[in-house]
């Protein structure tokens, strides 16, 4: 696999824009295939994540073209060609959320039980209950969710007992094809779902309530197209440049932000004395004064982001003080304690508590990415050390960020992508 070679230890400066959120591109991506008419989406990532989804929908009888550097045209298919390949679907947890739609849009679908990083039980066991309460029967076979669902999925009131994003994806994009009322309550309120939610309207959906507890879909009989959609900003790059900023202590400008959605994090970095300011679309991070520990508790949305923890972590691993971390909703992300503290971090990790003891810095060497968001905490850690570092399974970090490097690089960074194989620098 390839690394990232990374020479710290220089401040962070410039501006930078943010690209559109992979969460949001993945759902809005398996929506698109109940669409009756074309779909133009705009502001997509051109992640790896993306890219397998568009394999995957293409292997149903989706066409999915590139249309510039961002932008996707897809004509959904009138039928199915064939079920989503496991090997594919294996790659993405977002996978799951082709299961709603599918049955909405065919009556039936058999997908593969998905992959994706290994931060956590996540059972689909909400999305499941959610459909069967629309009429759906749902078995489980050798590995696949097989369910089919009659002519038309049929509203109702369905409860969830946690808010999980998934979940409240799925049943909402399948309740847009049911007949009768939907309510959905104790949902999930990220912006990615306002944002799907904002989509299927432009379909033709009625959804109602969306980024609340409550929502309320009128189904329809059957949607439409929409000419041009722009997905939100990825409120988690934003995130991941605002400690990279602090962390370095640099001062950057963030392009193209909804302030609101990152406000958890601006919270924190303001509690832990980092500059943040806003000015309409542009968020200015740096770092003026001395810095203090902070406690931190992930939550579902408004609460902080359990995938902003991993960056939030190596930040403080250099801040004097003690931090204390508490990971409510993935039990395995403090993976990444470990890989700090072979660059000098001090972490003691108890259950789900971290407690983080501030080192006067980090020294380079080399580490391996676990998941996503650790690969992206340890090139946070690499700007922060002394040296250099090397970040191995880069194939994580390349499933979320766009052009990572690049814009790293715009910002002063010293990083360069080492090929496997032959040991050369890209």
């Amino acid at each position: 696999m390839d690394k990232l070679v990374i020479y710290g230890g220089k401040p962070l400066r410039g501006k930078v824009r943010i690209s559109g959120a992979k969460n949001a591109s993945l759902a809005i991506l398996c929506a698109s295939i109940m669409a009756g008419e074309p779909v133009l989406l705009e502001n997509v990532p051109d992640i790896s994540d993306v890219r397998v989804m568009i394999e995957i929908i293409r292997h149903i009888g989706a066409e999915v073209t590139w249309e510039g550097d961002s932008s996707l045209r897809i004509i959904a298919p009138s039928k199915l060609a064939g079920d989503p390949p496991c090997e594919l679907v294996k790659k993405l947890r977002a996978s799951n959320l082709l299961l709603g739609p599918l049955l909405a849009r065919f009556g039936h679908a058999r997908v593969s039980l998905p992959g994706g990083c290994n931060i956590g039980v996540r059972p689909m066991d909400l999305h499941f209950k959610g459909l069967a309460g629309l009429g759906a029967g749902i078995d489980l076979h050798g590995g696949y969710a097989v369910g089919k669902s009659g002519p038309r999925l049929k509203g109702a009131r369905i409860y969830l007992d946690f808010p999980s994003v998934g979940a409240t994806e799925n049943i909402m994009m399948a309740a847009c094809l049911a007949d009768g009322q939907t309510v959905l309550e104790n949902v999930a309120k990220e912006p990615e779902i306002v944002d799907l939610a904002n989509f299927l309207n432009c379909l033709g959906a009625k959804v109602r309530g969306a980024g609340t507890d409550i929502i309320k879909i009128e189904g329809v009989s059957e949607l439409g197209g929409c000419m041009r959609y722009a997905v939100i900003p990825d409120r988690i790059e934003a995130g991941t440049f605002m400690v990279a900023a602090a962390a370095t202590r640099g001062q950057v400008e963030l392009e193209n932000i909804i302030p609101p959605h990152v406000e958890p994090i601006s919270a924190k970095l303001r509690d832990a004395g980092v500059d943040v300011t806003e000015n309409g679309d542009v968020l200015t991070v740096g770092v003026n004064g001395p810095l203090r520990p902070v406690d931190i508790k992930t939550l579902p949305y408004p609460g902080f982001p359990t995938d902003m923890q991993s960056q939030m972590m190596a930040f403080l691993s250099t801040v004097e003080g003690t931090s204390v971390i508490i990971e409510n909703i993935f039990e395995n992300r403090f993976q990444i304690a470990d890989e700090l503290k072979r660059m000098g971090a001090r972490i003691k990790v108890e259950g789900r508590m971290a407690v983080v003891e501030g080192v006067p810095a980090l020294h380079g060497t080399q580490v391996r990415a676990t998941d996503l968001r650790a690969g992206a905490a340890l090139v946070i850690a690499g700007l922060m050390a002394r040296g250099r570092t090397v970040v191995s399974n880069t194939c994580y970090i390349d499933r979320g960020y766009h052009q990572l490097e690049e814009k790293l690089r715009s910002l002063g960074a010293d990083l360069t992508r080492m090929r496997h194989g032959d040991g050369s620098l890209l």
